[in-house]
């Protein structure tokens, strides 16, 4: 898959404070990575720890927090991975999904999609009518 790069706005959970950050779209990683310097920048605390499965093949583990992010003109909180000073910001699934945004690897950009509750809905369906018993 060829790489592009986007500008985001990462911020403190009360959205007082943003920062722009070029970060690389990078579908391979569940989480957004960005330097433990800017999170703590912005007053964004680790809420605990997560191992994750690096390019070649190790596991390292990293605190994680939440941060709130601006993206399409959208706003929203998204799950954050407290990385190394010299790494390359990284805007990983979890963000991409909770935007309702998807890779268009040919052109280079993000492009909207629908969200999806279709199982959601036909499983409380299900349950609605074992209770009702219609």
């Amino acid at each position: 898959m060829s790489e592009f790069a986007v500008t985001v706005q990462v911020g403190d959970l009360a959205g007082r404070q943003f920062i722009d950050v070029t970060a690389l779209v990078d579908t391979g990683s569940s989480f957004t990575f960005l330097p433990t310097g800017m999170l703590d920048q912005l007053g964004i605390e680790p809420v605990g720890l997560a191992d994750f499965e690096m390019a070649n093949e190790s596991v390292e583990r990293y605190p994680i927090g939440h941060a709130r992010m601006r993206l399409e003109e959208q706003e929203r909180i998204v799950p954050v991975v407290f990385g190394p000073e010299n790494i390359e910001p990284l805007l990983g699934v979890t963000a991409l999904e909770i935007f309702l945004l998807a890779v268009d690897p040919i052109n280079h950009r993000l492009i909207p999609v629908r969200g999806r509750l279709k199982y959601l809905l036909q499983a409380a369906d299900e349950a609605e009518h074992l209770w009702t018993g219609n």
